[in-house]
């Protein structure tokens, strides 16, 4: 016998083991059996008449090995589709990330049939995020807790669809079933978790009796637990606050009692809430007409406590409370600084004397920076000039130690808004000193402060009076010469001259009106007769240096370029070395022809 047919031999009695078919005797590999063996051993399957011929031999062992070899050949895909099942009904949320051979199939197979996991598979839940699935398991442990709870545990799902466990959460939130769920329970012949509910029902019904009279409502007929006046009484019991649609319904039903009790209730929690903020609890009165609940709302709404609120606090110790109420006035005044608003005086008062240096200091520095924007300071030393501006801005005369700081920084040069200020504020000082004393030396001074203040209008109107009632010549010549300059600031040099001159007969010996009728004749640019008067007014103690200095407020005030070029030249023929400054003159003028 050769090799092969020796392999045939020892093949056939190995399939005939395999398959349970040693009983029948032929062992030729020629045999049919041989042929069914084979095929059935390759998964191929049988014909209609091989399947007949081993039933007439009686192989039965042989066909039912066959039939369970059948099955199995199908178990891979019946595998999948359970878990695909599985990955569904718990959630899986990317289903295809997960194979048969995965640590998900036997977490939920585990799942799905003992209804619950170990902390070491639930970690593993975590760890992949399947946020869902953890939830599924947390409502079935709820569900088991549930079902012991109220006595439903002969129910045998588990799913947390199931309507028993909507029905047995709505039981352990104390929440009345429907009639529909009521049946529901009856058709399932869970009587005991119906018992529980009736007890359940029985005292919220008691409960609802109690509530009515505890809040003056037993005047409305319904006694439903599921009436608008019950859910309203609970919510009131548990401390919560009514909305408006429910306080409005209780005004409807008339149970006005019920109503003052909520207004009650709401200021005691409103009491409490506030007394916690501001650190007053240990005021052991909580009632609403306690006089630190009002203090209280005060604070809660204003900013600043009254003198009788903060005796209060002083009075029963309430320390911390007034720090906080300190602190949120504090806080109003730097927020009002950062709004660019200006701290009154009892606001700087008030931080002065609690030891707010720092809010002083901002105020001060942001207000010092508005004023010097307006009055056109450029010079960012706080000190000593927000105190300048500060009293100027106050309408405040300037002591003399600032003065002359002013003129130290040359601050009070005509034109700039610093000087135009003070002098005003002069001006009207001395108008007001002539009206309170009478004494008419105050109006030549007022009105040079009102020329200087380029307010030549009301030089004018104070000078405007009947001279010929003034016995005094000096007096009289002061005020001619400073109303003539206020006509000369107006070019109304006409009127000027008259009053030069008016002036000259009152006091001929006085330099004054000489001095202002050089400056008039400069003004209508005749050099020579205004050099004469200047002369004048030289012999009778005028100081050089001021004549030659109005001679050059004069050229430089003056529009017209050629005549300021030409006195500019008249004056350095006249005296090169004494009129120097004028030189500049001459190159602006060359500079500007060009």
């Amino acid at each position: 016998m050769n090799q092969e047919s020796e392999n045939r031999l020892k093949h056939f009695a190995a399939l005939k083991s395999k398959y349970q078919a040693t009983k029948y005797q032929d062992s030729s590999p020629s045999s049919l059996l041989y042929l069914i063996l084979r095929k059935i051993d390759l998964g191929i399957d049988l014909t209609e008449l091989e399947w007949e011929w081993l039933r007439k031999e009686e192989l039965f062992g042989t066909i039912e090995i066959i039939e369970i070899q059948r099955f199995s050949m199908g178990e891979a895909k019946r595998l999948e589709a359970e878990f695909a099942h599985l990955k569904t009904k718990y959630k899986i949320s990317k289903v295809w990330e997960y194979s048969v051979d995965s640590f998900l199939y036997p977490i939920l197979w585990k799942l799905e049939y003992e209804n619950d996991l170990s902390d070491s598979e639930l970690k593993l839940l975590q760890e992949h995020n399947l946020n869902q699935t953890l939830a599924i398991v947390q409502d079935i442990r709820q569900f088991v807790t549930l079902k012991k709870k109220y006595q439903a545990t002969k129910y045998q799902d588990l799913s947390s669809d199931s309507r028993l466990y909507k029905i047995l959460n709505k039981l352990d939130k104390e929440v009345s079933l429907s009639e529909s769920e009521y049946e529901w329970l009856l058709n399932h012949e869970l009587f005991e978790t119906i018992e529980i509910f009736e007890k359940q029902e029985s005292a919220k019904q008691a409960k609802f009796t109690e509530l009515k009279v505890r809040y003056q409502a037993t005047k409305h007929p319904d006694t439903s637990l599921a009436s608008k006046l019950y859910q309203i009484l609970q919510k009131l019991d548990a401390d919560k606050k009514l909305n408006y649609e429910e306080i409005y319904w209780l005004e409807q039903q008339g149970l006005t009692e019920t109503i003052a009790i909520t207004k009650v209730l709401e200021q005691k929690r409103e009491f409490a809430a506030l007394k916690t903020k501001y650190k007053a609890n240990k005021y052991e009165d909580s009632s609403p007409d306690s006089y630190l609940y009002q203090l209280l709302q005060r604070l809660e709404m204003e900013n600043q406590l009254s003198g009788d609120d903060i005796h209060f606090l002083k009075r029963y110790q309430l320390t911390e409370t007034l720090e906080i109420a300190y602190e949120k006035y504090a806080h109003h005044l730097r927020i009002k600084i950062a709004s660019v608003e200006i701290l009154s005086d009892s606001e700087i008062e008030w931080l002065d004397h609690h030891g707010y240096d720092d809010i002083i200091k901002s105020s001060q520095q942001k207000h010092f920076t508005i004023l010097k924007r307006k009055y056109g300071l450029v010079d960012n030393r706080i000190e000593p000039f927000y105190e300048i501006i500060l009293k100027l801005e106050n309408k405040e005369r300037l002591d003399p130690r600032l003065v002359l700081q002013l003129m130290e920084e040359n601050l009070l040069s005509p034109g700039g808004k610093i000087a135009l200020t003070y002098y005003r504020l002069e001006a009207e000082f001395y108008e007001q000193e002539v009206k309170r004393t009478g004494n008419k030396w105050n109006i030549p001074t007022a009105s040079s402060y009102w020329r200087k203040a380029n307010e030549p209008e009301q030089a004018l109107k104070i000078t405007n009076l009947d001279l010929g009632r003034i016995r005094e010549n000096k007096l009289k010549s002061a005020i001619l010469v400073t109303r003539g300059a206020a006509f000369r600031d107006m070019d109304n040099l006409a009127d000027a001259e008259n009053c030069a001159r008016n002036a000259m007969e009152s006091q001929p010996d006085a330099h004054q009106p000489y001095t202002l009728m050089g400056a008039i004749c400069y003004d209508r640019y005749d050099y020579e007769h205004g050099d004469y008067w200047f002369e004048q007014a030289i012999a009778r103690g005028a100081d050089t240096e001021d004549i030659d200095a109005e001679k050059k407020r004069v050229i430089t005030s003056t529009k017209d370029e050629n005549k300021r070029h030409e006195a500019a030249e008249y004056l350095l023929k006249k005296d090169a070395q004494r009129y120097s400054w004028a030189e500049s003159y001459l190159r602006k003028s060359q500079e500007n022809s060009r």
